[in-house]
Parts: C-alpha cells; sequence; structure tokens
C-alpha cells in the first residue's frame, strides 16, 4: 500500500518555485502555443504539499495530439493517470522536486487544474479545509487520499 506524506509549505515553497521557472521556460519552449500554469500544493502558499511540482499545459483543443507527441518525447507518460482525447499526465520523478504535468486541452472536461488552484487562493478557508483533509491522511492510504481528495475538488469547483 502506498502511503502519503505532506511537508509544510514553508519547507519547499523556494526549490517549487525555482523549478516551476524551469520547466515554465522548457514547456513554453516545446509548445509556444500553451498556457503553462503552476498547479498544485506548491502553488497555494501556507498548504501542506507532498512536496512536487504539478504543472497543467493548456493547448487548444485543435492542437491536443501534437502536444500530447511532443511531450512524450520529452517526458514520461504518467502510466497510472487516465489518459483521454482532452487529457494526459507527465512525470518525472528522479528530478530534485519531482514533477507531473497535466496536459489538457482548453475547454475540456479536464482543465480544472487551474481554476481548482484560483478557487484555493481566493478562499482561505477552503486552503484550511483542504490542509485538514490532508493532515487526517498523513501516513494513510495515497488512493483512499486521493479519493476524498478528488470529492473535495468536486465541491470545491461545483460551488460559487
Amino acid at each position: 500500500m502506498e502511503t502519503v506524506r505532506f511537508l509544510p509549505h514553508a519547507q519547499v515553497r523556494e526549490r517549487a518555485e525555482a523549478a516551476f521557472r524551469e520547466h515554465h521556460a522548457r514547456l513554453s519552449s516545446l509548445l509556444p502555443y500553451a498556457d503553462v500554469q503552476h498547479v498544485g500544493g506548491t502553488a497555494i502558499p501556507g498548504a501542506r504539499t507532498k512536496g512536487d511540482l504539478d504543472i497543467q499545459v493548456r493547448v487548444p483543443a485543435e492542437r491536443f495530439v501534437e502536444a500530447d507527441a511532443v511531450l512524450a518525447r520529452h517526458y514520461a507518460r504518467n502510466e497510472g493517470s487516465d489518459r483521454t482525447p482532452e487529457f494526459a499526465s507527465f512525470h518525472d520523478e528522479s528530478l530534485p522536486v519531482p514533477l507531473g504535468i497535466q496536459l489538457t486541452a482548453m475547454g475540456g472536461s479536464r482543465d480544472f487544474f487551474s481554476r481548482a488552484r484560483d478557487r484555493l487562493l481566493e478562499h482561505p478557508e477552503w486552503v484550511a479545509e483542504y490542509d485538514a483533509l490532508k493532515a487526517k491522511w498523513e501516513g494513510g492510504s495515497m488512493e483512499a487520499y486521493r479519493e476524498e481528495k478528488s470529492a473535495f475538488f468536486e465541491k470545491l469547483l461545483g460551488s460559487r
């Protein structure tokens, strides 16, 4: 069973921000038409994080197949993640700040990562609720944590 571990945001903030700048430059060079966004726990000041860097790469729907092929030449596919005509996931766990890339078609069903980040940044009370969820699952099942996290984000994105 894979267990989940979290770190305080302050412990990884500088490294994550530096890694994002580096990957943003590379991804923008590979896909100049993409909107490259820092998402995930390291993008939320004060939030607990697994310590990895999550990046959403948003591309026009008509360029999704092209972008998917480009990223597949430079990054490993995250085989543990869904893959659809509008979503693909890539990763590199070997980096000093492990990297996850979520490729999404703009306006597609999985084009919500940056919107979820923005909702959290706008509502500190939801950050506190998300942090409590993470604290609850510290050392627990990654699968169970992901299920509860998914329900949290469905609620977050469905609220006004």
